[in-house]
């Protein structure tokens, strides 16, 4: 059975990363684990690290019962602020053949300026999917 870690947090409801868990549920038998970092809100100046894991609980409930309605075994953690260390700890845990990074758009992104996907994949030495979520403005994001 294949295994796969997902990355995100704003965008753990975009199409774009359901078409992704769809593809991968078509190709048979697999199980998913999210790893939410607790980041820090961006518009924000000032936060409290229990609102960062409050916000990040929430995306993460909200993404396993999505994925749970598509069918998908899936599992999930409020990781570190850092999402290299969140995947990190993640990796230490449990074996993964997959790591999936959804993130905003380049330009909104702060995972994409700091080049997460490919960190991750030197760091890990796994395949690494790279999903860009479509941000629309009239949805006020």
């Amino acid at each position: 059975m294949r295994r796969f870690l997902i990355v995100g947090n704003q965008t753990l409801g975009s199409e774009q990363l359901r078409a992704a868990v769809r593809e991968r549920l078509d190709d048979g038998p697999c199980r998913f684990h999210i790893v939410v970092p607790a980041t820090p809100p961006r518009e924000q100046f000032v936060w409290s690290e229990g609102e960062a894991v409050t916000v990040a609980r929430h995306r993460l409930d909200d993404a396993v019962a999505w994925m749970d309605e598509e069918g998908a075994s899936v599992t999930g953690t409020v990781g570190d602020a850092s999402p290299a260390l969140a995947v990190a700890d993640a990796v230490e845990r449990q074996i993964f053949d997959e790591i999936i990074v959804s993130t905003l758009p380049s330009g909104l992104s702060r995972w994409i300026h700091q080049d997460l996907p490919h960190r991750l994949a030197r760091r890990t030495g796994l395949p690494v999917c790279h999903v860009v979520a479509v941000v629309h403005a009239e949805a006020g994001r």
